[in-house]
């Protein structure tokens, strides 16, 4: 055989090879069958006329200006769909700014720094290669592929894999993307629940978990009066954390090395508040044995925290108007006025205004104590911290009953998500807690029909209303974004396009939301 039928031979074997490899992902991309399922098969028929050791696809997040990892087979990494990294920084951006396939010597790889590429780098890749996946005029992502050869994608191949890009982007309908959206959403969910890793959470407040936009502009307003001698008044639901808001007032204030007084005063009988708020002197009444140093007193220079002040007994809220406008008063059963410098932060899960008309609360004692009001939000509007908070807590308790446990089950993780904790943190608390007392494995166990049982009854309404209600929760949860991971037609397990037609027949818009 001449060397030129060789050459003759080897181009057209390797042109079959090319168009068995097209033929064959065409005809996996036209199955139904999830597209994270089928990847493996399109990376296999790739690498059959490509030398790449990772073969990947990533998708545009719009809304996060994000790049997230659809799915990747590697032999030099571990499947990392879910990840993010900065548009800015991806190998996916690059291709947009082209329109086109783009080649990337080692030198340019060397300058971008993602999870995606960095650990590839390090096992010896030296060139890629990112095609974006465009569909008539929407960017979707890019396939992108990795190898350790120093110049495996020539012309030929290049031309190959746009032909395999632009069918794998014509098979990205919304439906297959929703899907696919729904898979790495539940494949996110499974936390690996390390004990050693710290929980993310907002500096400067080391005992509140989350990130949230919610709860980022609750901890805006605090560090803006933290600095400040004002009347704080914390408002919320039961179980939002408001004692942490006040705890988190007063480390970031001048009064950090003085004392932090806490009084509940729907915990103690109003005949006995008084004395627990101003103190008594000895024989002030029956009982009064001995003279007692009052919260207010004890709290000199530092900061007292009344829980529950909407429970405060008429006939006593005169004189706490005046130890607050004042800043002085006399103990029970005796004469000498005592001055103090207190600052007052009071709690009420009560809507005082509201007391206020019906004549049950002083409203000038409210207007004293709702000199800056600041909203510990409820947990239903704080989804995004869930997943933060249930990894805390599982780590919390496993310590403490010393038990091992390693991950929460998807399904699990899920529902915990979705769920409308009408006792907000605290009941999210205690069922972690019950969680880890009935786990008997590495894995978290969690009764979630018990929690479904305990809820209170819902209240009686029209369909139309109970569904707008339900979505208008969503939303807020999603700080008004649809489509995603993240996003309100994943809680409601709906088709992003179902979800925005019910909103439109709802009269629903999603910017009252938006942040």
């Amino acid at each position: 055989m001449t060397v030129e039928n060789a050459v003759t031979r080897d181009a057209w074997q390797n042109g079959e090879k090319r168009l068995q490899a097209l033929s064959s992902i065409v005809s996996v991309l036209n199955s139904s069958q999830p597209l994270r399922q089928i990847f493996p098969l399109i990376a296999n028929a790739l690498r059959s006329v490509v030398a790449a050791e990772t073969v990947g696809f990533t998708l545009y997040d719009h809304s996060h200006d994000s790049v997230l990892v659809g799915a990747v087979d590697s032999t030099l990494i571990e499947d990392i769909a879910g990840a993010r990294v900065p548009f800015e920084h991806s190998l996916t951006g690059v291709a947009f700014h082209g329109e086109r396939a783009k080649v990337f010597t080692q030198e340019e790889l060397n300058r971008i720094s993602s999870v995606f590429l960095q650990p590839q780098l390090d096992r010896g890749v030296r060139s890629a290669c990112a095609i974006p996946l465009i569909h008539g005029q929407m960017k979707l992502g890019a396939l992108i592929l990795c190898s350790t050869q120093l110049n495996p994608f020539l012309s030929k191949e290049v031309f190959l894999l746009e032909h395999i890009a632009a069918q794998l982007a014509a098979s990205l309908d919304h439906e297959r993307i929703d899907r696919l959206l729904d898979e790495l959403s539940a494949k996110l969910l499974t936390e690996q629940v390390d004990l050693g890793v710290p929980i993310e959470r907002e500096t400067a407040f080391d005992e509140i978990i989350g990130l949230s936009e919610p709860l980022k502009r609750t901890l805006g307003l605090v560090k803006t009066v933290a600095s400040t001698n004002a009347t704080v008044l914390v408002l919320g639901e039961t179980g939002t954390g408001k004692e942490l808001i006040a705890r988190a007032i007063h480390a970031m204030s001048s009064r950090r090395q003085s004392s932090f007084l806490k009084l509940n005063c729907a915990a103690i009988p109003t005949g006995l508040l008084e004395s627990e708020l101003f103190g008594h002197e000895k024989g002030a009444f029956t009982g009064a044995v001995s003279q007692k140093i009052g919260r207010l007193e004890l709290a000199d220079h530092g900061t007292l925290f009344l829980d529950e002040v909407g429970e405060i007994a008429m006939e006593l809220q005169p004189k706490l108007l005046r130890a607050l406008q004042d800043q002085e008063f006399e103990r029970l059963g005796g004469t000498k006025t005592i001055h103090v410098d207190v600052r007052l932060i009071a709690a009420t899960n009560r809507d005082l205004a509201k007391s206020v008309a019906d004549h049950t609360f002083r409203s000038d004692l409210y207007y004293r104590l709702s000199v800056f009001p600041i909203v510990s939000p409820p947990l239903r509007e704080r989804g995004k911290d869930i997943p933060l908070l249930v990894r805390y807590f599982v780590q919390q308790f496993a310590q403490r009953m010393n038990k091992h446990i390693t991950s929460i089950p998807s399904d699990t993780m899920r529902v915990l998500v979705n769920w409308h904790w009408p006792g907000n943190v605290r009941e999210l608390e205690n069922f972690i807690e019950r969680c880890v007392i009935l786990t008997q494995s590495e894995v978290l166990y969690a009764p979630l029909a018990e929690l479904m049982a305990s809820s209170p009854p819902m209240e009686q309404g029209t369909l139309e209303s109970m569904e707008r209600e339900h979505i208008l929760r969503a939303l807020r949860q999603s700080e008004g974004v649809i489509a995603g991971i993240h996003g309100a037609a994943a809680r409601l397990g709906l088709k992003r396009t179902t979800l925005q037609s019910r909103m439109q027949k709802l009269g629903i818009d999603r910017r009252e939301f938006e942040n």
